[in-house]
Order: C-alpha cells, then sequence, then structure tokens
C-alpha cells in the first residue's frame, strides 16, 4: 500500500495544494519538502530491503484478468537505486527553488511530478509504465512553459512533441509484446516469446534514444534547458535523462539480451557520435547555460558507450556515471540560472571576475566543472575511468578514444572558468548583488558534498550498484 501513496497520492495532493495555493501558496514549499523526505525515506528503506539479485514485491493492484493488465509494483536495486537519486534531486530542486516567483502552483507541479516519477520506477508493467512515463511530461511541459523564459513555449512544446513521438514508438513496442507474447510483466518476458524482436527492439531503443537523448535525436534538449528555469532544467538532466537510460538499460538491453548484442555496434556508433559532437559543439558555445546543456548531452554519450558493452562492468560504470553525472550537472544548472537572474545576460563574456564578487559561489561552480572534465577524487573521474576500463575490455585498446573526450571536456571548462571565474571583472558583475539565500546555497553545499563523497569513497556506492547487475551476471544476460 506504501507505494501507491506515493504514487497516487502527489496527484491527489498536488490538485488540493495547487488549489488551496494558488494565490499565495508560500507554505506550499513546506508541503513540498516533507513529502520529498518521506520519499527520500522510503527510497532508502526499499534499497535496504531488496532481496539480493531479485526483486521485492510491492503488491499487484487494479488487475484486469481478462486482459493480464495489473499494476504489478516490484522494485530490485536498479529501481531503488533510481528512485534514491530521483528523491535526493526532488528535494534539492525544492530547496534551489526557494525564492521562485508564484511557489504555490510551481510547488504542487513538482508535488506532481514526484508520483509517476516513482511509478516509472516501481512497476514491472509495461502498460502502467507506459502511463507513468507519460504522466511525467505533464507537469514539465507547465513548468517549463509557464517558468521559464523568453521562448519558454517553443521550448515547452518542441520538448513535448519530440518525447510525444517518442513515446509512441514506445506504446507500439508494447503492443507488439502483447501481441506476440501475451505478457505485460517485463519479468516474465523471454526474447524467444517474440516473433518480430529486431522491430521491438528499434521501436524501444528509438523511443528512449530520444529521451536520454542520443544524437540525432538530441535537438529539444538544448532548447529545454535554456528557456527552463534552473531548478527545472535540474530535473531534466538529473531525473528525465537518467529515465531514458534506465529504460534503455532494463527493456533495451537487459529484456532483449539477443538483439542488444546483435545492435552493440549502433548504440556504441550513436553513443561515440553523441560524446564528441555535444562535446565539441559546447567548446564554441557563448551561451552558458547552452554550454552546461551540451556537456550534459556529451555526458549522456559516454553513458551509452557504458550500455554498449553489455557487461557486468560497463552497466556498472554507466550506472555509476548517471549519479555522479546528476550531482555533478546540478550545481552547474543551478548557478547558471543564478548568474543570468543577476546579470540578465546569458553570455559568459558579461560574466567575468565572477571569483572576486563571489568566491564561495564561484568555488562551487569550479568543483563541479572540474568533476565534469573527470579531475581525480571527485565522482566525475571515476565514472568516466570505469567506463573507459570497461569499453576496453569490450571493445579493444581503440576505445582509448573515449580518454580523448576528456580532453574535449577539459577544453570547453578551462574556457568557461577563464571567461566567467577569472579574469578581468565584467560591468555587470561588478555593479550586481551576488549574495545568494541561505536555503538555495545550502542546496549547491549539498552536491558539492556528494561530488567529492562519491569521489573519494567510490567503494560505498559500487557495493551498491554491482549489487543491481548480479543477477544479469548470474544468469548470463537474461532478467
Amino acid at each position: 500500500m506504501s507505494a501507491l501513496i506515493f504514487i497516487f497520492g502527489p496527484i491527489l495532493l498536488a490538485a488540493l495544494v495547487g488549489w488551496m495555493g494558488r494565490k499565495d501558496g508560500a507554505w506550499v514549499r513546506y508541503v513540498a519538502l516533507a513529502l520529498f523526505t518521506l520519499l527520500l525515506a522510503y527510497a532508502l528503506w526499499l534499497l535496504r530491503h531488496v532481496p539480493h539479485g531479485g526483486y521485492l514485491s510491492l503488491g499487484e493492484f487494479l488487475n484486469v484478468p481478462a486482459f493480464k493488465f495489473a499494476l504489478t509494483l516490484q522494485v530490485d536495486t536498479l529501481s531503488a537505486i533510481m528512485l534514491l537519486l530521483t528523491a535526493t534531486l526532488l528535494l534539492l530542486v525544492g530547496l534551489s527553488s526557494w525564492t521562485i516567483d508564484r511557489p504555490g502552483p510551481y510547488f504542487a507541479l513538482l508535488i506532481l511530478f514526484s508520483g509517476p516519477i516513482v511509478g516509472v520506477f516501481a512497476t514491472t508493467s509495461l502498460l502502467w509504465f507506459f502511463i507513468f512515463w507519460e504522466l511525467t511530461l505533464v507537469p514539465m511541459v507547465f513548468l517549463v512553459g509557464i517558468w521559464g523564459a523568453e521562448r519558454r513555449i517553443y521550448a515547452a512544446v518542441k520538448f513535448f512533441l519530440y518525447t510525444h513521438f517518442a513515446s509512441m514508438l514506445i506504446l507500439l513496442a508494447f503492443f507488439l509484446i502483447y501481441a506476440q507474447s501475451g505478457v505485460f510483466d517485463m519479468t516474465q518476458l523471454k526474447e524467444s516469446m517474440l516473433l518480430t524482436p529486431a522491430l521491438v527492439w528499434w521501436l524501444l531503443f528509438i523511443g528512449f534514444a530520444v529521451k536520454m537523448p542520443i544524437f540525432p535525436f538530441h535537438t529539444w534538449l538544448p532548447d529545454a534547458h535554456v528557456q527552463a528555469p534552473a531548478p527545472v532544467s535540474v530535473l531534466l538532466a538529473g531525473v528525465l535523462l537518467k529515465m531514458g537510460a534506465y529504460a534503455m538499460i532494463r527493456m533495451a538491453m537487459l529484456m532483449m539480451p539477443e538483439q542488444a548484442h546483435r545492435h552493440a555496434w549502433v548504440v556504441l556508433t550513436l553513443g561515440l557520435i553523441t560524446l564528441f559532437y555535444a562535446g565539441f559543439m559546447a567548446i564554441y558555445e557563448t551561451h552558458l547555460k547552452k554550454m552546461v546543456a551540451y556537456s550534459s548531452i556529451s555526458h549522456m554519450g559516454l553513458v551509452t558507450v557504458a550500455i554498449a558493452t553489455l557487461g557486468f562492468g560497463g552497466l556498472s560504470a554507466a550506472l555509476f556515471e548517471m549519479i555522479g553525472h546528476a550531482l555533478i550537472i546540478s550545481p552547474l544548472f543551478l548557478i547558471a540560472g543564478f548568474l543570468h537572474h543577476r546579470t540578465g545576460s546569458w553570455q559568459m563574456g558579461d560574466m567575468g571576475g565572477l571569483m572576486q564578487k563571489a568566491p564561495w559561489l564561484s568555488a562551487v561552480f569550479v568543483l563541479a566543472g572540474l568533476a565534469a572534465l573527470g579531475l581525480p577524487g571527485t565522482a566525475g573521474f571515476i565514472g568516466e575511468l570505469s567506463i573507459l576500463i570497461a569499453s576496453i575490455h569490450r571493445f579493444g585498446l581503440w576505445m582509448a578514444v573515449v580518454a580523448i573526450a576528456s580532453m574535449v571536456g577539459a577544453g570547453y571548462i578551462i574556457w568557461t572558468f577563464r571567461r566567467v571565474i577569472y579574469g578581468e571583472i565584467s560591468r555587470a558583475v561588478e555593479t550586481n548583488d551576488f549574495s545568494m539565500n541561505r536555503v538555495e546555497f545550502a542546496a549547491l553545499v549539498i552536491f558539492s558534498v556528494l561530488i567529492l563523497w562519491f569521489g573519494l569513497f567510490p567503494s560505498q556506492l559500487f557495493s551498491i550498484i554491482n549489487g543491481a547487475f548480479d543477477a544479469l551476471h548470474a544468469t548470463g544476460g537474461a532478467l
């Protein structure tokens, strides 16, 4: 019953607090933080009680036997890790949004988002997965379209159309699966039950590739990031993109291992193109938030390369990189949004000399930037190194080319430091106040601590992550 509360409870709660707090809704912030704290505690409880290499059953609801259609809630270590990451980011996004305009409806939409996203990670029913997957779009479109920048409507519509088109491909794949196998539960499905496994795999792969996103399906993301308010960009990069990677691993790879091995070269090629294309785009960007957006896409290319290895080490590395990337990219987006709010510009040339005016804020930016380029001692280094080792082990020494991506990353990050943090102080920086609300700054400090903690003590995270793929290792690739 508790899982149902965290899935459907926020939907009802969002409607209630959204109506009550539509005028002066500052108190809704506290309701949202209380809910996200409870969700974090629940995710920790799930992670502790998931059986090693198996599923923890949370019940079966809304059963329609005639169509084998039921809301089956089961969680394994992979799901529990994603729930823990989601709950952590929701809590920190709540803190980062403390001074947002019209807090009542804004936090109501965050509450609304938290329900279906729990459903995405908690259900093993393909049909219910799709329903929750689609429901996450609704609050995100409104958050971008209402609280975004000048071209927010264009960005929100583009985001909706791209991801909705991808969802239609996924839905078609799910109905093909049901028509050919007679089951909706992914834990009962075997690839051998399908008559057209290649078609199903391609539909799933393209659908999830749009969400991650992977080149050439990435064009919606820079616009969405640039127009969205900074905390919503954190949700886009930290939760929605990871939702695509999670689905790619669980369904396109683990659920269909034969097709995954057959098309691994496609995944690898697109991952490498994404890694380098987005990295070079970031180098040439002068728009701070768009540079961070392309950096985010480049890192998802790295995750894609890791997924293409289809091995225990590669998938563990992919999951570590997903968590590390979420922690690293979030403060970069938050600080980019804060600087735009203070200076009125997105251009890095207007933000020079920030270290002289806001040293603590600059220090957090430098730490996250160095972690993004893979500085030893940070979570970014562990993720990139483990992916490099896994990809060389799977594809050979030529995969050392992945290391060059770190040099590309160093190019755009160091160049950004030169233009934003150091150099001659700009007029916009000199004439504006960069003092930050304590609650918002606390979120940046927590992100910084986690980046360093998982960089210095990666075994603590790997010991949990490895459990997510133990079942795969033991069964040779099938769920």
